[in-house]
């Protein structure tokens, strides 16, 4: 079963929000099983559903059903993820709009029925923006937020209103009246999709509210930061992230590493085969890619990189990445450091969630 998650800064942020809106911090953190110190890293990660308890604790706490709508409606995303940010440094709202999709997962990483959490289809010539969360109605509350967001952000930046209808899956709250003074377009519940219908000349504003320079800046540490989620969330990922304590021990054998995973040695052959791998190209890939690491940066030499990514002896170590390169490991050492330097992504956050 997929396990998703939520950057703590986004949790960070509903906490804050909810306080402002009269509910107890600590009952919040509480009932939600979120610790104050769970929430100060805004790049690590924490379970949706402690997110989802969250939710529930500050409605109650502040006696606010319609805390979601208000929570997207007050709070500018750039204020509190990267993808914020990326979005206002983006040309236009297209280009926004494909950046969001991509990093989308930055912010909350849910369940999606295909490749993108955000579909634009076309229906009839009018075009319409799909969010295609699977079980959208166990937390319509994530719903709610992403659209209220979305259109009081985009009213915030350009004082224009791109959106013409609304689409929710779920059934109208006792709140009804808060979705028309946010949207202010027709509303529509217990449809088939979780939708909005756009005005197609949304894609073409301008926005560049931040430096280009810092375009290049953030999507690089979004790139890292997806990176590290993948790594926690994929078998392939789990596998390089165990393996890299014990790599120069040599003993970095499959079985080990599926009783770390609490595996038995043929699921993690098959969950690997799922994901179109397999250990030994795992390990194979991972060494590697140290190997490109260490050798690159000039810091060890050969012999001590070799030991370093589990071999017993150089010759072999060399066999091996003429085998990967094409070249001896000594010519690719004495190469200048930039051209060499492949620089590994960080070592992720969050514990593996594979299950």
């Amino acid at each position: 079963m997929f396990a998703g998650t939520v950057a703590a800064s986004i949790a960070r942020a509903l906490m804050e929000y909810a306080v402002s809106r009269g509910a107890d911090r600590e009952a919040l953190a509480r009932q939600s099983g979120i610790a104050l110190q769970d929430v100060e890293d805004g790049d690590a990660r924490l379970p949706l559903t402690k997110y989802v308890a969250l939710m529930k604790a500050g409605q109650e706490l502040a006696n606010d059903p319609a805390l979601a709508l208000h929570f997207g409606e007050a709070i500018d995303l750039s204020e509190v993820s990267i993808m914020g940010l990326i979005g206002q440094a983006a040309r236009t709202m297209k280009e926004a709009f494909d950046h969001c999709n991509r990093y989308a997962r930055l912010v909350v990483d849910v369940d999606i029925g295909g490749a993108e959490r955000f579909r634009l289809e076309r229906n009839a010539g009018d075009l319409w923006l799909i969010d295609t969360r699977n079980d959208p109605n166990a937390f319509p509350e994530l719903t709610e937020a992403s659209f209220a967001r979305a259109v009081s952000g985009n009213r915030r930046w350009f004082d224009r209103q791109f959106v013409k209808a609304v689409r929710f899956t779920h059934r109208a709250p006792t709140y009804r009246a808060e979705f028309d003074r946010i949207f202010r377009v027709p509303v529509t519940f217990g449809c088939e999709k979780n939708a909005m219908l756009l005005d197609e000349t949304w894609f073409s504003e301008p926005i560049a509210r931040q430096p280009r320079y810092a375009f290049g800046i953030l999507m690089a540490h979004a790139d890292a930061l997806l990176e590290s989620l993948d790594a926690s969330t994929t078998v392939k990922g789990c596998v390089e992230r165990a393996l890299m304590p014990i790599l120069h021990t040599g003993g970095a054998s499959m079985g080990e590493i599926a009783r770390q995973l609490g595996f038995s040695r043929k699921t993690l052959y098959r969950r690997l085969k799922d994901e179109g791998t397999t250990f030994e190209k795992v390990l194979e890939g991972l060494r590697h890619k140290l190997t490109l690491e260490y050798l690159g940066a000039r810091k060890v030499s050969v012999s001590e990189t070799a030991f370093l990514v589990g071999f017993s002896d150089v010759a072999a170590f060399s066999r091996a990445f003429k085998r990967w390169t094409g070249t001896n490991p000594r010519t690719l050492r004495g190469r200048p450091a930039a051209e060499t330097c492949t620089h590994l992504s960080p070592t992720p956050r969050t514990r593996c969630k594979v299950k």
